[in-house]
């Protein structure tokens, strides 16, 4: 794409652009048994990273299967799997640096444990304790972690697109050698925020990377419902900036798109657009049916091109795994998210008086007369309030 003044073709009679006028490849590298397409160029991988991304995998398959057990018991509210959607949320952060920050929409949780977060972390933000980040502020998956720069997670959706062109921008000001990465839904493309967020950051020319998972539904919209134009990719070309498809299920192509992503958003100073062609295998949230939108054969053929097997599959062909090693992980991993449940269920929950703290510099009046007010109420009817009775 050229950063060129528009030139206009003089024509005579009319003529008119539809969806089909833009072709748009989508990148593949892995097939589904695990060999590379002919002639397919290969990310910047060895088998340090490749065990990086794999361990997070089966972390990220045990943490869902385990915790929405965990929610189906009420011993949390609420869960949200990333099951089928690895590759694009693994891949495209093992592309990344440290210092870079990701902005997340809500099924990014195996993006922060790439970066580091524990066990032991993960359970106290979903029970809320006293040891949770966030203080208990936020429902259970709604991560943040300053020390490894990954946002607050927050519920409406696409308010992280213009606030990634913000983080972006500012790290431009400051001369600093990283990008931001904001992770969506092609439903939240649908939202008002994503138009402003897109068009900010081409005209700034900041360095984010806009990676959208379409994975067919928003909540229970399919995608045809949803828009009627060429997928989400033909929009970045629209706003001007550096766009590509990939197949979302296939590791190595998201990881190569990734990588590149970042040195063309770091040398040029300007955003690029990723929309990863995956599939939500597991219901939108807990709170979800999927058999009242979609049938269990469109789920079946879809598990055949589960991401995490694929790259499994290419590692044993490369000597770096075996099917006994991924049982062992997999086993660990099951006894590590157990003990970790039942650490965390039993702390207390924060002191009320902390909810007010560290929101502002100091807690105004308003605040300090909701919180009084709030201890009231308690108080008054502390049998439906138990726990934050035992902690006022």
């Amino acid at each position: 794409m050229s950063n060129a003044p528009l030139t206009n073709e003089t024509v005579h009679r009319v003529s008119f652009l539809d969806k089909a006028s833009l072709h748009i490849p989508i990148l593949r590298i892995l097939q589904a048994d695990g060999t590379t397409y002919e002639n397919a160029v290969l990310p910047v991988i060895d088998k340090p990273l490749a065990d990086k991304i794999f361990d997070t995998c089966v972390f990220t398959r045990v943490l869902d299967e385990r915790m929405l057990g965990a929610q189906r018991q009420g011993r949390i509210s609420f869960y949200m799997t990333c099951t089928g959607e690895e590759a694009s949320i693994i891949g495209s952060t093992a592309a990344l640096d440290k210092d870079d920050v990701i902005l997340a929409q809500y099924r990014e949780h195996a993006s922060l444990r790439y970066r580091g977060f524990s066990t032991e972390q993960f359970m106290n933000q979903m029970f809320s304790n006293e040891k949770d980040l966030g203080k208990g502020r936020q429902m259970p998956i709604h991560y943040g972690s300053r020390e490894l720069n990954y946002q607050t997670i927050s519920s409406p959706l696409a308010t992280q697109i213009p606030q990634a062109t913000g983080v972006a921008y500012g790290m431009k000001l400051q001369g600093k050698r990283n990008v931001a990465i904001c992770y969506f839904g092609e439903g939240a493309a649908s939202e008002g925020d994503f138009h402003a967020g897109l068009n900010m950051a081409a005209v700034l020319k900041a360095p984010v990377i806009f990676f959208c998972r379409n994975n067919g539904y928003a909540i229970s919209t399919p995608t045809e419902e949803q828009f009627a134009g060429n997928g989400i990719a033909s929009r970045g070309v629209g706003y001007g900036m550096y766009t590509i498809r990939v197949d979302g299920n296939d590791m190595l192509a998201v990881l190569a798109a990734t990588q590149q992503a970042r040195a063309y958003a770091l040398e040029h100073n300007a955003p690029v657009l990723i929309e990863a062609m995956t599939y939500r295998l597991g219901a939108h949230s807990s709170s979800d049916d999927p058999s009242g939108y979609r049938s269990k054969d469109e789920e079946a053929k879809w598990q055949q091109h589960d991401p995490v097997k694929r790259f499994k599959l290419w590692m044993i062909n490369k000597g770096w795994t075996n099917e006994a090693e991924e049982a062992t992980l997999f086993e660990r991993y099951r006894e590590e998210v157990l003990a970790a449940v039942k650490v965390a269920e039993k702390l207390p929950i924060p002191k009320l008086d902390e909810i007010i703290e560290d929101v502002l510099d100091k807690p105004t009046p308003a605040l300090k007369k909701q919180l009084k007010e709030l201890k009231e109420h308690i108080n008054k009817y502390p049998k439906a309030y138990p726990k934050s009775a035992g902690r006022l």
